[in-house]
């Protein structure tokens, strides 16, 4: 795809323009690091051309507060008092769960995780945003808390011109079918397999 080109062009009848306003699903997966770094990249230039931005954050303890988080909630803050960029709404899909999932029950987790599927379909039916970031969405698909056709037939079906971003190791093949951007993120090389820790401003 060298300088931006596709390298075809399908016999569809639609213009470069229309081509250039096609809504996508976008998946962030596999075992390296910048999934979700990559997914905020991409909302803070979508934030720049005044879209609507829904982040719905999964997994993550609902008592921290990543330095993404502080980034776009000042972005919306900023749209708010000046009219720059677009509108920013952060939402934490639980009250709590996270990797370790010691607060609550599974069953608890599970529940919060099919409420916070539950309302993104609402937003995507009404057409509430134009970029949903689910941000760490593949794990409550693979652990079955959220079904994964569903969220397929979802994202197909989806009215109007919004994107959808999710993050996470382990797409579903479901969630891969229906994208139209999947990227794999392979390690490499990290320095935490040296036994380095995460650190500020790197990790959070």
């Amino acid at each position: 795809m060298p300088k931006g080109q596709p390298t075809t062009v399908p016999d569809d009848g639609l213009s470069t323009r229309q081509r250039r306003n096609r809504p996508l699903v976008m998946v962030h997966t596999g075992p390296g690091k910048g999934k979700s770094t990559a997914a905020f990249g991409l909302a803070m230039r979508a934030w720049n051309q005044g879209w609507d931005i829904g982040v719905f954050q999964f997994v993550k303890s609902a008592k921290w507060k990543i330095g993404e988080q502080n980034v776009m909630e000042r972005l919306g803050q900023l749209h708010t008092e000046t009219g720059e960029g677009g509108p920013v709404e952060w939402h934490k899909m639980g009250s709590g769960w996270s990797w370790s999932r010691k607060d609550g029950t599974e069953e608890d987790h599970a529940a919060d995780a099919a409420e916070g599927w539950a309302e993104i379909k609402r937003r995507l039916a009404a057409e509430q945003h134009d970029l949903y970031l689910l941000d760490e969405f593949t794990y409550p698909i693979k652990w079955g808390w959220v079904d994964a056709a569903d969220v397929a037939e979802t994202l197909a079906a989806r009215p109007g011109r919004q994107h959808v971003v999710i993050t996470g190791r382990d797409a579903d093949p479901k969630l891969i079918e229906v994208a139209d951007l999947v990227t794999e993120m392979s390690k490499v090389k990290h320095p935490m397999d040296a036994g380095q820790k995460g650190q500020r401003g790197i990790e959070w």
